[in-house]
């Protein structure tokens, strides 16, 4: 008996596209089952989506975030395949990336991207890729070469330990974070990445999603190290504090006198701040780990690849 697979497709507006999509996935993982989830399309992707096989759903929470909640609380399967309805990723390689997870016991496989076309892949996402990925490295040691990509083969386990809190197209990096901060067993294969069709357009925006990249970047410094984000803090205002008592305390020295009382009081002031936020970053580093803690439980109470597929035999 074969392994459940579901082929989660979140879209919005992707009329020209979604039938095509549909069905280079159904060519490719004949057993699956293939769900279409609408975020208040315009067009006719429901339609058409209904006409070309798939089960449709609707979400109406704007935001990719919102879908991939949805999907994951509602899709029951063993073996999760997720993409993009714009027909911009190689279904042909689903079956690949199912095995491998299959056969290597890992959690998750991400479809790193590789463009064959210029218009593909645009120059700013490139950088914004290549700032996060460095980023991940810098905080968990490792990371993916394309943490942005979309198309992903998840395990139930990850899945179902997932707690999903974005709300836009940030939520490629939760989910890479997730598997990082949990050290799950992950890989990457490459796969073809292929421009829009004729009539699809996409939904980023260079400036706007840089912007998100890093707001980004300060949440995740923020909420996966804060020793590290206010430890630089308490830093800079102790240096800061140094600085304006020093010609105090020259004075001090050769006169017995303090004349700059509100410089003293300034740099005290910004001394004790710099405590603060040394205790702050202590304090909520303890919460983190005991956070973690109760994610990797979670995400250990549910069955992972290898006891399906072991199941299966």
């Amino acid at each position: 008996m074969s392994p459940r697979i579901a082929v989660i497709l979140p879209c919005y507006n992707e009329e020209a596209a979604i039938a095509k999509t549909v069905g280079e996935f159904r060519a490719a993982l004949p057993g699956a089952a293939i769900y279409v989830y609408d975020n208040n399309s315009s067009d006719g992707t429901m339609r058409v989506a209904a006409e070309a096989g798939a089960t449709v759903r609707t979400e109406r929470m704007q935001g990719k975030g919102h879908v991939v909640r949805r999907m994951f609380a509602d899709v029951d399967a063993d073996i999760y395949v997720m993409a993009d309805g714009d027909a911009t990723y190689d279904a042909s390689a689903a079956p690949a990336m199912v095995e491998r997870l299959l056969t290597e016991g890992l959690d998750m496989v991400v479809g790193a991207r590789v463009h064959e076309v210029a218009q593909a892949y645009r120059r700013g996402h490139v950088l914004g890729n290549r700032m996060m990925t460095g980023v991940l490295a810098g905080l968990f040691g490792r990371s993916f070469t394309d943490i942005f990509s979309g198309y992903r083969v998840f395990s139930r386990r990850f899945v179902k330990s997932f707690p999903a809190l974005s709300r836009g197209f940030e939520t490629e990096t939760e989910i890479s974070v997730h598997a990082l901060e949990l050290r799950m067993p992950v890989g990457e294969v490459e796969t073809r990445y292929f421009a829009r069709l004729e009539g699809s357009h996409s939904k980023l925006s260079t400036y706007r999603d840089g912007l998100r990249i890093a707001r980004t970047i300060a949440t995740l410094y923020r909420v996966e190290r804060p020793i590290l984000f206010f430890g630089w803090i308490a830093a800079a205002l102790a240096a800061l504090s140094i600085l304006l008592a020093i010609p105090l305390a020259l004075t001090y020295w050769q006169t017995g006198l303090v004349p700059r009382l509100p410089t003293a009081v300034l740099s005290t002031g910004l001394m004790l701040l710099a405590f603060l936020s040394g205790f702050c970053g202590l304090i909520l580093d303890t919460v983190v780990r005991g956070r973690r803690e109760v994610r990797r439980l979670a995400y250990l109470a549910v069955p992972g690849p290898l006891a399906v597929r072991d199941e299966q035999r």
